[in-house]
């Protein structure tokens, strides 16, 4: 566990009580102070977790004063002794609990994002499993009051789709949905087969943080942008007029497709959308090689290659493998609501790993 030292901690108070200060100062331009507001608000979280360690600390060590003063009252030695246990056992989760909120922060958490799913291997029933696989997704985000609106989609001739691209927006939504990225394998027995034998075949899901303009600048010049007749389902009208729009940028050799809204100015703008944010993800990969060429990915990196998770229906289990997690739970999270547990066991083990480094 990472100890941080009492003058680190008063450091970081008188920091927080700085920026009040300057808060306070009837001068100050409006300006200046909205940027000392958003400090004071990041900060408040670890200078109050800093005040209530540094106090559990003075406390311990008084209480092992009296516990130690043998000359001193018998009556207040026996109380002190009595109440260090449970000091010493709690001071450790505050101590964990502080050193968390001074981790640094993945600045694209408190986006929305992009939710990317794909059939892989297995014909018809990785298409079928895809389906089972945006539906999972979909009941999470209702339970979490979350908003799901579906970017585009191409769906498979019995079921699912071959691929499904849907926004999501809300609080916390990339933070508690990026370690889905990856490789989703399912064993069971299909729909489609006579002879009752369990198949595997998977689905790649990738979750890219939704990005703004400021994000990701765009120039024109890089665009390709070609408009055509959607070919898909939708009646009519979706036929009639040149409403499909496919971008090409240049510089990346990334493609973008969208037909499913019947005005080409709808398609073009959802194609920017996810064009920008794939931009984005690409960008922040490149950041994280950089800085750690050669160590060996974190949890929820992004490596898009790897199986992450195995969906076994005859034994009702999943397991991710990555954490080495099991859950007899099945139905649950197929369902949404039991994903929960196995997005906070993710997160944790992030956590645990960033604080072990910050320890090294």
């Amino acid at each position: 566990m990472v100890h941080l030292p009492d003058q680190r901690l008063a450091q970081l108070i008188q920091r927080h009580e700085g920026l009040s200060a300057e808060m306070s100062n009837p001068a100050l331009e409006p300006s200046k102070f909205v940027a000392l507001s958003k400090d004071y608000a990041e900060l408040t979280p670890a200078a109050d977790a800093a005040r209530e360690v540094l106090a559990m600390r003075r406390e311990l060590a008084e209480l092992e004063a009296l516990a130690a003063d043998a000359a001193g009252d018998a009556e207040m030695r026996a109380l002190a002794v009595e109440e260090l246990p449970e000091l010493k056992a709690k001071l450790p989760d505050a101590e964990r609990n502080l050193a968390l909120k001074l981790l640094p922060k993945d600045s694209a958490d408190a986006k929305p994002a992009i939710l990317e799913i794909r059939a892989g291997t297995g014909g018809d029933e990785a298409a079928l499993f895809a389906g089972d696989l945006a539906r999972m997704y979909q009941r999470y985000a209702e339970l979490r009051g979350w908003r799901v609106e579906t970017i585009s989609a191409s769906a498979a001739e019995l079921g699912g789709f071959k691929e499904v691209v849907m926004g999501v927006n809300g609080e916390g939504v990339f933070a508690r949905l990026k370690f889905e990225s990856g490789v989703h394998r399912v064993q069971r027995v299909p729909a489609t087969e006579a002879q009752g034998r369990i198949h595997t075949s998977a689905a790649t899901v990738a979750v890219l943080p939704e990005a703004e303009e400021v994000d990701v600048q765009i120039d024109d010049k890089d665009l390709r942008i070609d408009v055509y007749r959607s070919s898909g389902p939708g009646g009519q009208s979706v036929n009639t007029t040149d409403s499909a729009v496919r971008i090409t940028h240049l510089p990346s050799g990334l493609v973008v497709i969208q037909q499913d809204e019947k005005s080409q100015h709808k398609n073009k703008a959802k194609a920017l959308k996810v064009l920008r944010s794939r931009l984005y993800d690409m960008e922040r990969e490149k950041l994280a090689r950089a800085r750690s060429a050669d160590r060996k990915a974190m949890v929820g990196s992004g490596d898009r290659s790897e199986r992450i998770r195995t969906y076994n229906y005859p034994q009702g289990r999943v397991t991710d493998h990555r954490i080495n997690l099991t859950l007899h739970r099945l139905p649950e999270i197929m369902e949404g609501s039991g994903l929960e547990e196995l997005v906070t066991a993710l997160i944790a083990e992030d956590e645990a790993e960033r604080l072990a480094a910050l320890d090294a």
